[in-house]
């Protein structure tokens, strides 16, 4: 809130980070020996030239006195110590957190897993598939024998084909051998979505690994993708006497047919009490999304809006559907931020994250294959997998493990990761591959932190736009504690304020008057004979406005003579005046009374003298400022800016 209050406020006067980049920075001017380079001015200045509405802050001499001001400022809040503030550094680290996020990842990355999401989502696929469920965190041994299992499983599909394999192995227990249906992109997790779109119609895929076990896919169709419906249906359940079920669907087909209203059929007697009582209507639904394919087909098979089906049958009984609405896939820009969400969500969230630690591990140089973890492995014992592992008193860690980039980061950092990692379930495996299995969690975490503690001076826009806040935000409290509550708290300065300065508070001449409109000039004219005989407005309403008809609206108020709802050329005399097409509307204005220019008393003028005696306050307070602090202006460096900025 305090940013976009600060930022209507405050032209945007913010400090631009300097990069070793090669380029020399020509001092532009100093605050007490504190130098203000050329580069943040031109930058500053032509970020805002198409802000600024005042011509006369476009010109060079008048932006940098309005800058050098901002910099008076920025370094007396600093004085008062502002920047230090619990307040300030809660709230800057805030930002600071959320701002990084958008910064951190690859965003080629995210943009191919867009793009391919989308590309996927004009496609529908039909696919089986054999899962050998096993735990994540299995055992290397575990692991193996359900990739051996899987890999037999493919063979017998293979050679005897899906459903002998289905009626022998499964068991929805450790084994699965299930037929899906059509899907899309997003209904499954990445991987098995990655191996379903990848691999041909009629062909079973290489064994994949989920976070459920080891499967194979068979693909039996792939086809265009038909969108979403919206459809209604009238269900009877099939638990009574089938015969009896067939013949009153097709009664209630007969009913249709002869012109009946079909949500009213439903709510009479649809069975599927979740519907029927809005008359059957169901939420739009996509491929896959059903656990019936036959009403699925039925539904997508319905072409035109209001097409009812014939009665079927399905795995919960007979059914009749109405088609109320068909959707084909959005175009690209319509679901691009959709996307972006599912995939921050989705397992492909994961891609993006490798592919970020794959980045840091070569930006930093870290070289994983001469860390040692023996001394590590030492320390462990099986007491850490009942979470009742401390770290032994004798070990001290202070050898360096890892390093990334600069930071040197000892033994004892990841002895004490271990031991607050043993709260969380993990799966009893050998001591050696606990310790390699959580380093790389440690790993993962520290180039994380080291990349965000670092970003600012590796990353220019996300410097650029951090310095922003910070001394916005610096900026924004500075003058809400020196000048705006100062000046509202100021009680006795605000009312001299107001007696040296009467003059220039004050109503100009005003009117009491009620303005009528409306659309029709026949309506204006009619209420302009009502006001004539002065009947009142609720009583006009009640006339003109019948049959829950709005045909007039009324303002009626005591209005400056330049008000919007006043027509241009009103005669400012007492009554009724003629009628004015006014606004594209028709108006009328009875003038009840004429309020001539009249002074302002304090509390009438309050909101406006405090606006001018904040004004003022600025005013002194930046003189006493200039008085404090010594600005030197570079008169060639200035030269050469206003050169380059021609």
């Amino acid at each position: 809130m305090k940013m976009n209050i600060l930022r209507i406020t405050f032209l945007s006067f913010f400090f631009t980070c300097l990069f070793a980049n090669g380029q020399t920075n020509t001092v532009l001017f100093t605050v007490d020996d504190v130098p203000v380079y050329t580069t943040e001015f031109k930058r500053v200045y032509s970020k805002n030239l198409d802000l600024v509405k005042d011509d006369s802050q476009k010109d060079i001499d008048n932006y940098l006195d309005l800058f050098v001001k901002y910099k008076l400022k920025i370094a007396e809040a600093k004085a008062l110590g502002m920047d230090q503030k619990p307040a300030y550094l809660r709230e800057f680290s805030s930002y600071k957190s959320q701002l990084a996020k958008n910064y951190l990842n690859d965003s080629k990355v995210t943009d191919q897993l867009i793009q391919e999401g989308y590309q996927r989502l004009l496609t529908e696929v039909d696919a089986n598939h054999i899962l050998v469920k096993i735990d994540e965190n299995a055992s290397p041994k575990d692991t193996l024998l359900a990739y051996q299992e899987i890999k037999k499983l493919r063979d017998r599909a293979i050679n005897e084909g899906f459903e002998p394999v289905k009626k022998d192995i499964h068991n929805g227990q450790t084994l699965f051998a299930e037929e899906l249906g059509f899907f899309t992109a997003f209904k499954m997790v990445y991987p098995f979505e990655n191996a379903a779109y990848n691999t041909a119609v009629g062909e079973w895929s290489q064994p994949f690994r989920t976070q459920f076990g080891y499967h194979v896919v068979f693909v039996n169709n792939k086809r265009k993708n038909r969108g979403d419906v919206t459809v209604a249906h009238i269900m009877l359940t099939d638990d009574k006497a089938e015969q009896t079920a067939q013949n009153s669907i097709n009664e209630i087909y007969k009913r249709l047919k002869q012109g009946e209203d079909f949500s009213a059929l439903a709510k009479q007697f649809s069975d599927d009490k979740s519907s029927s009582s809005n008359g059957g209507k169901l939420n739009a639904f996509s491929a896959g999304q059903l656990s019936s394919k036959i009403f699925e087909e039925q539904a997508f098979g319905l072409t035109n809006v209001g097409d009812v089906s014939k009665p079927f049958k399905s795995e919960f009984g007979y059914h009749i559907i109405k088609l109320i609405e068909k959707n084909g896939i959005q175009p690209f820009e319509a679901l691009e931020l959709e996307l972006k969400n599912k995939i921050k969500r989705d397992s492909r969230s994961k891609v993006i994250s490798d592919k970020r630690i794959e980045n840091l591990l070569q930006t930093y140089n870290v070289d994983l294959t001469t860390v040692d973890l023996t001394p590590i492995i030492n320390i462990l014992s099986d007491d850490y997998f009942a979470s009742n592992w401390t770290i032994p008193a004798t070990f001290i860690g202070e050898k360096t493990l890892l390093t990334i980039g600069t930071k040197q980061i000892p033994e004892i950092e990841f002895a004490q990761f271990l031991f607050k990692s043993q709260r969380r379930r993990q799966a009893k495996v050998s001591l050696k591959q606990l310790a390699e299995d959580n380093f790389k969690v440690f790993v993962e975490s520290n180039l994380k932190a080291y990349q965000e503690e670092n970003l600012e001076s590796e990353n220019q826009e996300y410097a650029q736009v951090l310095s922003e806040y910070r001394d916005g935000l610096l900026l924004f409290d500075l003058m809400e504690n020196q000048i705006w509550n100062a000046a509202k708290q100021d009680s006795v300065g605000l009312l001299d304020y107001y007696n040296q300065h009467k003059a220039n508070y004050y109503y100009d001449t005003r009117v009491d008057a009620i303005v009528a409109s409306s659309a029709k000039k026949s309506v204006i004219k009619q209420v302009s004979k009502l006001l004539e005989q002065n009947i009142a407005t609720d009583n006009i309403k009640k006339q003109i406005n019948a049959d829950n008809q709005i045909n007039v609206s009324f303002i009626i108020d005591t209005l400056d003579t330049t008000h919007q709802a006043l027509p241009k050329g009103l005669n400012l005399k007492t009554g009724v005046s003629k009628v004015f097409k006014h606004n594209d509307a028709y108006s009328v204005v009875k003038v009840n009374g004429i309020l001539p220019k009249t002074q302002k008393t304090f509390e009438q003028a309050k909101g406006s003298v405090v606006s001018d005696f904040q004004e003022k306050k600025e005013k002194d307070w930046l003189l006493e400022l200039t008085k404090k602090y010594k600005v030197t202006i570079n008169k060639d460096a200035l030269k050469q800016v206003k050169e380059e900025l021609k």
